[in-house]
């Protein structure tokens, strides 16, 4: 099933009202303290809440499945990413995170990425192809969950450009267990 590029929005909603729930429980639970610990842990709180909102915050990536044949796709994440598409700046590099449910037993995964520019497929160099390092333990189980995480490296020579990035992640078969494209602008 395709996927526009707007419909993750009901999980936000969901995301966000469970952070909030979180929260008021944590608020309950700084007020029973003395006043002593509450003023430590105030502190700590402060700090918890503000890295809470920074989750809730963030939206996730859009995105258009591509054919994952052998899962299916729940979310994507690229760190930092303030705004869609994402602003990819030369000589950075950036944290992919694709949570995804398998269909099938493999013992392997294998990442394939490219650049699709003007409807023309250019691979795009990843650090780790191997999925099994990546976050994910092999070998991969039938219907559970899993987290991908790799990083997205943009070298100082590629030209400032907006394409759409292709991200596959290949079982023992070569068949997709997710096959992602997202829009991305590389920026100086």
């Amino acid at each position: 099933m395709r996927r526009g590029f707007g419909s993750q929005g009901n999980k936000s909603i969901k995301s966000a009202r469970r952070m909030s729930f979180s929260l008021r429980k944590l608020m309950e639970a700084l007020q029973r303290l003395t006043q002593k610990e509450r003023n430590m842990d105030v502190r700590t709180g402060v700090i918890v809440l503000f890295c809470l909102m920074g989750f809730t915050c963030a939206e996730p990536v859009k995105f258009i499945d591509c054919g994952s044949s052998s899962g299916k796709v729940a979310i994507v994440d690229i760190n930092p990413c303030a705004s869609q598409p994402c602003q990819l700046h030369k000589g950075q590099s950036y944290s992919v995170n694709v949570t995804f449910n398998s269909a099938v037993v493999s013992q392997t995964s294998t990442a394939v990425v490219h650049g699709i520019i003007a409807g023309v497929p250019i691979p795009f160099p990843i650090p780790i192809e191997d999925g099994c390092k990546s976050g994910i333990q092999c070998p991969i189980q039938k219907q559970q969950v899993y987290h991908y995480v790799n990083s997205l490296p943009v070298k100082t020579e590629y030209p400032a450009i907006k394409l759409v990035v292709e991200w596959e992640l290949k079982d023992d078969d070569k068949q997709d267990l997710f096959c992602i494209r997202f829009p991305v602008h590389i920026v100086s």
